[in-house]
């Protein structure tokens, strides 16, 4: 006999776990559904030597406070560290810039590059602070419907109404201003300093297939700025890794009745007339459910994982336009010492202090342009744009005493070349990466004891991410809010009754913030209330 749920959650990433969490409490009976041996999705911790524990894809977390707070998952063993340092970018000529969690600090090292950028980057800050926390009000709420609002849908735009009035006539024009411009053109009215522009044109091109020059960028960077309060984007790890997050949604989860199961690849959502009915694994079991919720990407979950004839053309045909090509590659490395970066010494702050956050390899924003025209093209550049973190700084349990582990994004690694092959390049990008590390810290691949290599094929094959793409969808304008993922049906539920989503690829979109699986049990739990 088929088992029987209330709820079947695909996915047992952060999103799958946050909605299960939500649900159970809720009271209803849920079963999460993970096809690989481990939960966490993007957001584990992994051993790639004897000791050396590292992000094996997501780095830093930007977990939303009120699913903190609701699930108390400082009870139940979260334990997040903010470094005071948010960037360190060392530049060609040997110096570096370092961005500061506080943003006087951050004047203040500007002071010795620039004596005007200094004078500006707090009204900068301010400014772009003040615009970030319109998105962040806007990223609790389910977007509305726009084809027929109802009551509730138009009480929420009322309360987006009162946010955006609260900016102001000067703050409510940058916000409607800024939306559609490049980042790069965005920044340059404000700072001229070429590696404080690229730090902040690197947040709003993370991940996307576009660069500082693509317009809409700035909506991006805002969007990014929501998640982590600062015009450069000031990281937050977790003690034990990004894993910790997902043994945390686990024990919430567990402790309100909601079953987890691994190895539980779903080969299909079983549907009727009436909508669906439950799901299919691979192994044949059926596993019955009055809900499905997906934290799968989009494209995974409705044109891989539904009968075709469930869905009328013209909705397939958007799901298959969502732009979701992915650009990041990670190398993870494990260390024997500390890397030497330029711009670490001659300093009163010490290098473990100045390294302790993102270090960002990318001088200026010409840099990173002509690195991303380079995938355009289906190839990667020779000197690509890097982002690292050594959370063995902040958590000194990840690697034996003494040494390090190192996460780092490639960007602009395009998930489809041309004339070559992933599993053949592999080696390739990670030698690039290493290369283009040792410019910057000279010495470091001396000390590489151990070297993990993922390509967006592999983002594809092991953790299900339609196209490589770590967001489900490019964070784009006409991809975001009431589009995301696809304009009319913005609100977690499908034309299947009963079949939601609630991964990266819904609003408000990826990062590992746990708002979509919230917002998605919002929407179930008020369905099966009607149906009851």
């Amino acid at each position: 006999m088929a088992a029987r749920y209330d709820v079947a959650v695909i996915g047992g990433g952060h999103n799958g776990l946050v909605a299960a969490a939500y649900l159970a409490r809720s009271g209803r009976k849920v079963v999460v559904l993970e096809s690989r041996d481990e939960i966490g999705g993007c957001a584990i911790t992994r051993e790639i030597a004897p000791g050396f524990r590292v992000p094996s894809l997501t780095h830093s977390l930007s977990i939303d406070s009120q699913v903190a707070s609701d699930l108390g998952l400082a009870a139940q063993g979260l334990h997040l560290l903010q470094p005071p340092v948010s960037v360190f970018a060392p530049t060609d000529d040997g110096r570096a810039f370092a961005a500061w969690r506080d943003e006087a600090a951050t004047a203040h090292e500007l002071a010795s590059w620039s004596p005007a950028d200094a004078a500006n980057w707090p009204e900068f800050a301010a400014a772009a602070k003040m615009a970030a926390g319109a998105i962040g009000g806007l990223m609790r709420q389910i977007p509305p419907s726009l084809d027929s609002p109802s009551a509730g849908d138009l009480i929420e735009l009322l309360k987006t109404g009162r946010t955006l009035r609260k900016m102001g006539r000067q703050g409510l024009y940058r916000f409607l201003r800024w939306g559609p411009m490049p980042i790069g053109d965005l920044v340059s009215e404000w700072i001229e300093t070429p590696v404080a522009r690229a730090i902040v044109c690197a947040r709003g091109v993370f991940g996307a297939t576009a660069g500082p020059r693509s317009a809409g960028t700035s909506a991006t960077w805002l969007l990014q700025a929501a998640l982590e309060g600062s015009p450069v984007g000031a990281p937050t790890f977790a003690v034990g890794g990004p894993g910790s997050l997902a043994a945390a949604l686990a024990v919430k989860a567990r402790s309100a009745g909601a079953d987890i199961r691994l190895n539980a690849r779903v080969a299909g959502i079983a549907t009727s007339d009436e909508g669906v009915t439950g799901v299919v694994l691979d192994s044949g079991e059926t596993i019955d459910a009055r809900a499905v919720v997906s934290s799968a990407d989009p494209k995974h979950t409705l044109l891989g994982l539904v009968d075709p004839i469930r869905l009328v053309p013209s909705f397939r045909e958007k799901i298959h336009r969502i732009r979701a090509r992915g650009m990041l590659a990670k190398v993870n490395l494990a260390l024997s010492a500390l890397p030497a970066f330029h711009g670490t010494t001659g300093r009163s702050v010490p290098a473990d202090t100045l390294l302790s956050g993102r270090i960002h390899i990318g001088p200026s924003p010409e840099y990173l342009e002509r690195a991303f025209d380079h995938s355009k093209y289906g190839e990667w550049s020779s000197a690509p744009w890097l982002e690292a973190v050594i959370p063995s700084l902040t958590d000194s349990a990840l690697a034996p005493a003494g040494q390090h582990v190192m996460s780092i994004y490639a960007q602009w690694m395009p998930y489809t070349l041309r004339g070559r092959d992933w599993d053949r390049e592999r080696d390739a990008v990670g030698d690039l990466v290493v290369r283009t590390l040792d410019q910057y810290a000279p010495g470091l691949s001396k000390t590489i004891l151990a070297r993990e290599v993922l390509t967006p094929l592999d983002l594809e094959r092991t953790y299900g991410l339609t196209g490589g793409h770590i967001f489900h969808g490019e964070h784009a304008l006409d991809q975001l809010y009431a589009m995301r993922p696809v304009l009319g049906w913005a609100q977690h539920a499908t034309p299947i009754r009963g079949l939601y989503l609630c991964g990266a690829g819904t609003h408000p979109g990826g990062g590992v913030t746990g708002r979509p699986g919230a917002n998605a049990a919002r929407v179930v739990l008020r369905d099966l209330s009607k149906r009851a």
